[in-house]
């Protein structure tokens, strides 16, 4: 089975690029971030060719903010949008949870794509929301059964230090605060493993590039888009890599997909970066 995740960065400006890569990769299960529509929208505009490819879908949207989604052609069952005890950012002036979790049974993992929520700024009461919300996804997991879950998406966090291109830029930033890591470190462990830095332990590998400044030509990027299994599905990997060519193009999403082949994987032990840059420019570390 090839599972795959990515932040499309709007499903429906996404279109042209979504349904040939769906053709060119064959995922079985896809989880997507940052859909922007209704799920009466998404489902307009991509039912039908969805449907022609094999996948079911569950979409959880929210009009032009956030929107996450699950496609699959290995069953989708039991599904549930949303987290259990989810927050809601009330100092933004909501009242109910953002669409950033969808969950379902898709060939007998518990599958989430989910889109955390970014923080803003350290500072700003959006930041503790994040937290909040990390904090309900570990709660949602832990509950489950961990060793055949699988989650799945933009993390807005950067593990460590080397899943960064110059991690003095981001000093007093989000994505690489001890809270925010030690949150992401707490969903780890509720029972699941960062399956590609398991794979690929020193490679330089990131997942998103800022559209400015030549970020993605010069490879100055972080890696926030991850996959999370448990023991199950991490004993079944078979090749783990990102798709960075996803990334090239006209217009691309700033996020790159990561695909995890179970069991066998139809092109080989590949990676960690699918096609490697060609002119990367140096890491910057802290002193």
């Amino acid at each position: 089975m090839r599972l795959a995740t990515w932040n499309v960065n709007s499903a429906k400006s996404r279109l042209p690029r979504l349904l040939p890569w769906l053709d060119e990769r064959q995922p079985d299960v896809v989880c997507l971030q940052e859909t922007k529509l209704s799920d009466d929208d998404f489902a307009a505009a991509f039912h039908e060719a969805l449907a022609a490819r094999g996948y079911a879908v569950a979409h959880h949207g929210q009009g032009r903010w956030n929107g996450v989604a699950l496609l699959s052609r290995a069953g989708l069952d039991d599904v549930v949008r949303g987290l259990p005890d989810e927050p809601v950012f009330t100092e933004g002036g909501l009242v109910r949870p953002d669409a950033r979790a969808v969950t379902a049974t898709c060939g007998g993992l518990r599958v989430s794509s989910v889109y955390v929520p970014n923080g803003r700024e350290p500072a700003d009461p959006h930041y503790v929301y994040k937290l909040r919300w990390l904090a309900a996804l570990r709660d949602m997991v832990a509950a489950g059964d961990p060793a055949a879950s699988v989650v799945a998406g933009d993390m807005n966090i950067a593990p460590t230090d080397d899943d960064v291109w110059n991690r003095p830029a981001f000093d007093g930033s989000t994505h690489v605060t001890p809270d925010e890591r030690a949150a992401l470190a707490a969903l780890r462990g509720a029972g699941l493993r960062d399956v590609l830095r398991e794979r690929w332990p020193d490679e330089r590998v990131f997942t998103y590039w800022d559209y400015r400044a030549g970020r993605f030509h010069q490879d100055q990027g972080m890696r926030i888009d991850l996959v999370l299994a448990g023991d199950g599905p991490a004993g079944r990997r078979a090749a783990v890599w990102v798709d960075r060519k996803a990334r090239k193009g006209k217009a691309p999403s700033d996020h790159a997909p990561v695909v995890l082949d179970l069991d066998e994987a139809p092109d080989g032990d590949i990676g960690p970066v699918v096609p490697p840059p060609s002119t990367p420019a140096p890491l910057v570390r802290k002193k």
